[in-house]
């Protein structure tokens, strides 16, 4: 028996990446489609196949939809993923988890309480040259490692949106509350916990709207541009910078600095893993290319989720980590609008 799930929110994100990785899952049989515009689940349903209703409270009421994912925009997913939990569903979240702490918090108590998973789609983590990276790292061939710096940044979410627009909800405070930081940045802090084994516990940042513009060709209302300076709990120093205007190709890469050498990420269009040792010897790892808006790959996320449930794993992603990038993210924010060093505090995130 094949397992059915459903979709709240059919934007580019569901046309990209969770329908066709549903469509293309040996154990999904089904794909149920809600969006409060109608058009655009009937255009998915004529895409992949599958069916489509008119409220999500249909979804969250048929007893056969195992999973759903909650790809709604951001000031969203704490009601959408609260519900799909309590109504006993599986869920997998678009990040970030949500835009408060509060709000994760009421995610993840819901979790609790069903006993289902939940997997937030922090999707840097499925790599392989990311993967790879986390294992000669763990593996201490480097040494320590000492700093870091990474970047993601592209031409910006309207030149990917589902409707090519300035007026897509991503430049909308009250929508997207981070602008580049929620879209980019949450992926990369995640990646440094999940690449470092480590947490970051202080931050300074600057942002602005250096460049985007409304639908009335007014400055944008979040930042569009972020960069940050980052400490972790185990005394790494690294940076970090997310742009929503590199124009021309997409930056997505990482380095990171060790006793005994360098690790480069997405560096090297050819060589997605560079290790360049102290003694000038050098590694190169032909793994595969990073997805980028214009290349579309598989990312393995919902390979993960459906792996998870059917074999009763914990996902890849945990709403505790999910939780830990968007305190990180909320500290970034706090820094960039005060000017001010931030001190993330740390908690007991199971017990509260």
């Amino acid at each position: 028996m094949g397992i059915k799930v459903g979709i709240i929110g059919c934007g580019s994100i569901t046309k990209m990446r969770h329908a066709p990785e549903y469509t293309a899952n040996p154990y999904v049989d089904e794909i149920v489609f809600y969006d409060r515009n109608l058009d655009r689940s009937e255009a998915m349903v004529e895409l992949f196949g599958g069916t489509l209703v008119k409220s999500v409270d249909e979804l969250f009421a048929d007893p056969d939809i195992v999973a759903i994912s909650d790809c709604s925009s951001n000031e969203h997913h704490h009601l959408f993923s609260t519900r799909a939990l309590l109504s006993g569903k599986h869920v997998l979240c678009e990040k970030p988890i949500s835009l408060t702490v509060e709000y994760a918090k009421e995610i993840l108590a819901a979790q609790k309480k069903s006993g289902k998973k939940l997997m937030v789609d922090h999707n840097q983590r499925f790599t392989r040259a990311h993967q790879k990276a986390r294992e000669i790292l763990a593996g201490g061939e480097l040494g320590k490692v000492l700093t870091f710096r990474t970047a993601f940044g592209h031409a910006g979410p309207e030149a990917w949106g589902i409707n090519k627009t300035k007026s897509t909800w991503f430049f909308k405070k009250e929508r997207s509350g981070f602008g580049v930081g929620g879209d980019l940045g949450i992926h990369k802090i995640d990646l440094l916990h999940y690449l470092l084994d480590d947490e970051i516990v202080q931050v300074s940042a600057f942002q602005g709207a250096l460049h985007k513009v409304d639908e009335n060709e007014e400055p944008i209302e979040v930042c569009d541009n972020l960069v940050c300076s980052l400490a972790t709990r185990k005394g790494r120093l690294g940076n970090a910078a997310f742009s929503w205007t590199y124009y021309g190709e997409e930056d997505n890469s990482t380095v990171v600095y060790c006793e005994k050498g360098i690790m480069k990420i997405y560096h090297n269009e050819q060589y997605q893993l560079e290790i360049i040792m102290q003694s000038g010897e050098k590694v190169n790892y032909e793994l595969e290319a990073i997805q980028t808006n214009d290349n579309q790959t598989p990312s393995g996320v919902i390979d993960a989720f459906i792996d998870a449930i059917r074999l009763d794993q914990e996902p890849i992603v945990t709403g505790e980590d999910a939780l830990k990038s968007l305190k990180v993210m909320l500290g970034i924010m706090e820094a960039a609008d005060t000017k001010q060093v931030v001190t993330i505090e740390k908690e007991s995130l199971l017990h509260r």
